[in-house]
């Protein structure tokens, strides 16, 4: 599918971005892969990874810019929407920031797609997105209704949206172990509390759900990736062996365990050998046979949380995932 296609990314210079582009280069060789985001800095810096290779191109542009987003899109034909403001307390700080960005950032991509004819754009989502309790897991709830209902707005001109969501991604900037390798030597971790759990998940997991909802989706869908939990303080003794763990409390707009399916998204929710695919409650899609395929709808009730998870990762294992990306966690 995304052989010899245009491919766009928002927000193409962050950890995913620097993830999905050389493995779709790789796997798919499209014709060309355009990143766009705000930083001119973090463009200059991924551009020296692909000096002479004509299939990737830059473009500085705002995901808030709409005339902005109808020039980028020309020729693309697929889209995954990678761009927000993701991190807890700056929402929680900046509201209005976050608002433009992930929720009006969103409407304005979902009209350019439609207008400029893209024929499928994917969404990344996060756990913070089901059953909110802080404004960036808000307005990516709000973000994911948008791109879902999408699709009743396309009309004639087909375009098609779905949406993937997936916890800690291990390594990214900003996540819990490059942040515990950081301050390691100093003897002494924070742990806000010792009952925390996350979700963990690679970025090449990342890439490889986004492929698979590109072909996969009939439209509407919400793709969750099964996935193991490990508990924080464990994630901690990995990291740091000989380190202290002093518990600080939980910050504001912090869950004790990640939730990547809630218990009213049961009704609507169906099982897969490897992940999850929550269906549009709207225009009775959640009965198309088309997007059900051969998935079991979940138990009443079900949840699917990073606390009653039936898969954990050991600390062998996550030492093991530590041993072999060491150079680059935290890098991008």
């Amino acid at each position: 599918m995304l052989k010899n296609s245009t491919i766009l990314v928002t927000g193409g210079t962050g950890s995913f971005g620097n993830t999905f582009i050389p493995m779709t280069l790789e796997k798919y060789n499209p014709k060309k892969v355009i990143v766009l985001s705000r930083d001119e800095m973090k463009q200059w810096e991924m551009a020296k990874k692909f000096e002479g290779d004509s299939r990737v191109r830059f473009f500085i542009g705002d995901v808030r810019d709409r005339e902005r987003l109808y020039r980028a899109l020309d020729g693309v034909d697929y889209v995954v929407h990678a761009a927000a403001t993701k991190i807890v307390p700056t929402a929680e700080y900046n509201p209005f920031e976050c608002v433009k960005t992930n929720v009006m950032g969103a409407m304005n991509l979902i009209d350019a797609c439609i207008d400029k004819g893209v024929k499928r754009v994917v969404a990344l989502s996060t756990d913070k997105a089901s059953s909110p309790i802080n404004l960036y897991g808000a307005t990516k709830l709000a973000s994911d209704k948008l791109f879902v209902a999408g699709n009743a707005y396309s009309g004639e001109h087909g375009t098609q949206f779905a949406v993937v969501r997936y916890g800690n991604v291990m390594g990214s900037r900003g996540s819990v172990i490059p942040f515990f390798m950081s301050i390691r030597d100093t003897g002494e971790l924070p742990i806000t509390d010792t009952r925390m759990t996350r979700f963990m998940i690679s970025l090449e997991q990342g890439v490889e759900l986004v492929w698979h909802a590109f072909a996969d989706m009939e439209g509407g869908e919400i793709y969750v990736k099964k996935i193991p939990s490990m508990n924080v303080t464990d994630v901690a003794r990995v990291v740091a062996p000989e380190a202290r763990q002093k518990v600080i409390g939980i910050r504001p707009g912090e869950k004790i365990h990640e939730q990547m399916v809630g218990e009213e998204d049961a009704f609507f929710t169906y099982e897969y050998a490897e992940h999850f695919k929550i269906l549009p409650q709207i225009n009775e899609w959640s009965t198309s046979p088309e997007r059900i395929k051969d998935g079991q709808r979940v138990p009443e009730g079900f949840v699917y949380s990073s606390g009653n998870n039936t898969e954990w990762m050991s600390d062998a294992e996550l030492q093991a995932w530590i041993d072999t990306n060491e150079g680059k966690i935290g890098k991008i």
